[in-house]
C-alpha cells in the first residue's frame, strides 16, 4: 500500500473521500460535533501545503438516493473554512504553485452536486491550494450500490484519490472501494493511523493489553469478544453485551435472547475463561425505565436477581472496583462501548468512573474508539485524554474481527 509521501500532488487534482457525517441541529442548521471533521484536517492541509487541488467527497445521513435540504453538505464547507483559515506563506507558497495574493486558506468552495458536467468544469478552473467540497454522495443511492458508472463518474474528477474515511471502510460503496479501480491510491494520515494502531492492539501490543467492552451493537461486538480472549490479557464487559451474554448462558433470567446466529456465537464462549470478566453486579431499575425513573425505582444486585419487570442499566459498585483493579495494571488499554445508559445521570457511574480509571493510568497507551463512547468521553471531559480515538465504530470493531476491511484491501 503506497502512502501520501509516495505522491507528487503539485498540480494535481486529489479526490479526498472524508467521513462528514456529524450530526446536525437542526433547528438552527448548524453542526453540533465537529469531531470527524478536525480529524481529517491534516490531511487536507499537508495536501495543501503540496500544492494539490484538492476536492473532498462524503456522505451525510440516510437520504437514500433523494436530495434532502437537511442533509446537505453545505454547513460543513462553512466548518471548514473556519477550521483552515490561516495565513498563506509567500514564499512556501510559491513553492508549489499558489499565488501569494489569493486567498485559499479560508475558502472552501461548496458546489450543490458530486457530478456531471457542472461539477467538472469547476474543478478543471482549480487553482494549486484551493479546496472544493462536493454534495452528499449518498443524493445518488449508486452509491450504497458500488455502481460501476458512478464509480467512473466520480474518479474522472481526480487524479489521485485518497481515502481517508475510516469508518466507512467496511462499506462496500462506490467512493470507498469503485473508485480506487480508476486511479492511484493512497489513505489519508488519519486511515493510516487507524491502521497502524488497531494492527498493533492485535499484533504486538503492549502487555498486559486490557480490553473493555460495552454497549449495544451485540451481533457485531460478540465476534470481536471471541478474538481478544485470543489476543488480550484480561477482557472486560459491561453494557447490553454482558447482560445478553448473561442472559444466553442463563444467568440473567427474565431478560430477551437474541437472534439464533449470535446465541450460537455466545454459546462458544467459555465462561470460566479466567481472562474474560462480566458484571458481578448491576444497578437495577424498571423495564419501563420511565416509570422507574419517575418512581425512583432503584436497587443494586447480582445479574441472576434481576426479576421480570426489571433491568440492568449500570455495572454496580464492586463491578467497578474489580474492574478498576484490572485497569490499573494495563500497558495498553482499548475501550469501545459504555458500560452502562451513561445519557441518564442515575446509570452515568459504571461508565464515568471507569474511563477516569482509564484515564488515570498515565503510563498506559489508551485506545477508544465508537459513536457512544466518544459521547460519553465527551460529557464527562475526557476526549482529550486518550492517546488515539478510532472515528469507526462498525468499521473498527470488523476491522479488529477481521484484521482487514473492503476499503482498505482496495487500496493495495
Amino acid at each position: 500500500m503506497k502512502t501520501l509521501k509516495d505522491f507528487n500532488f503539485k498540480g494535481k487534482k486529489v479526490l479526498v473521500r472524508c467521513d462528514f457525517n456529524v450530526p446536525l441541529d437542526e433547528k438552527r442548521g448548524m453542526i453540533s460535533d465537529d469531531f470527524r471533521i478536525r480529524q481529517t484536517i491534516p490531511t487536507i492541509e499537508y495536501l495543501i501545503k503540496k500544492g494539490g487541488k484538492v476536492i473532498l467527497m462524503s456522505h451525510l445521513g440516510r437520504p437514500e438516493g433523494k436530495f434532502i435540504k437537511e442533509l446537505s453538505l453545505k454547513p460543513v464547507s462553512q466548518k471548514l473554512e473556519e477550521l483552515l483559515k490561516r495565513k498563506v506563506h509567500p514564499v512556501k507558497s510559491r513553492e508549489v504553485g499558489i499565488s501569494p495574493k489569493a486567498k485559499l486558506f479560508n475558502r472552501v468552495k461548496f458546489l450543490p452536486d458530486c457530478q456531471g458536467e457542472k461539477v467538472e468544469k469547476e474543478i478543471e478552473k482549480m487553482r494549486p491550494g484551493e479546496v472544493i467540497l462536493l454534495e452528499n454522495l449518498r443524493f445518488y443511492k449508486e452509491d450504497e450500490e458500488n455502481e460501476r458508472n458512478f464509480a467512473k463518474a466520480l474518479s474522472k474528477l481526480g487524479d489521485i484519490f485518497v481515502n481517508e474515511a475510516f469508518s466507512v471502510c467496511h462499506r462496500f460503496h462506490a467512493s470507498i472501494v469503485g473508485i480506487p479501480k480508476y486511479l492511484p491510491k493512497a489513505p489519508g494520515l488519519l486511515l493510516e493511523k487507524e491502521i497502524k494502531i488497531l494492527s498493533q492492539v492485535l499484533k504486538k501490543p503492549w502487555r498486559p493489553l486490557v480490553v473493555v467492552i460495552g454497549g449495544a451493537k451485540v451481533s457485531h461486538k460478540i465476534k470481536v469478544v471471541k478474538k481478544f480472549l485470543e489476543k488480550a490479557d484480561q477482557v472486560l464487559l459491561g453494557g447490553k453485551i454482558a447482560n445478553v451474554i448473561l442472559a444466553t448462558k442463563g444467568i440473567l433470567l427474565n431478560q430477551p435472547i437474541p437472534e439464533p446466529e449470535v446465541i450460537k456465537e455466545i454459546e462458544k464462549i467459555d465462561l470460566t475463561c479466567p481472562k474474560l470478566h462480566l458484571p458481578v453486579d448491576v444497578l437495577i431499575s424498571l423495564a419501563d425505565l420511565e416509570t422507574g425513573l419517575k418512581e425512583g425505582y432503584f436497587r443494586q444486585g447480582g445479574p441472576g436477581q434481576i426479576r421480570k419487570d426489571e433491568n440492568a442499566y449500570d455495572i454496580g459498585p464492586e463491578t467497578i472496583k474489580i474492574f478498576s483493579r484490572i485497569i490499573k495494571e494495563g500497558k495498553m488499554i482499548f475501550w469501545s462501548g459504555p458500560l452502562g445508559m451513561f445519557e441518564e445521570e442515575k446509570f452515568e457511574k459504571g461508565t464515568k468512573e471507569i474511563s477516569q480509571t482509564i484515564v488515570r493510568n498515565h503510563p498506559a497507551f489508551k485506545i477508544a474508539g465508537g459513536g457512544d463512547t466518544l459521547l460519553a468521553l465527551n460529557k464527562f471531559g475526557l476526549i482529550d485524554k486518550f492517546d488515539h480515538l478510532s472515528i469507526g465504530g462498525g468499521a473498527m470493531l470488523q476491522f479488529l474481527a477481521e484484521e482487514t476491511l473492503p476499503g482498505i484491501e482496495a487500496l493495495k
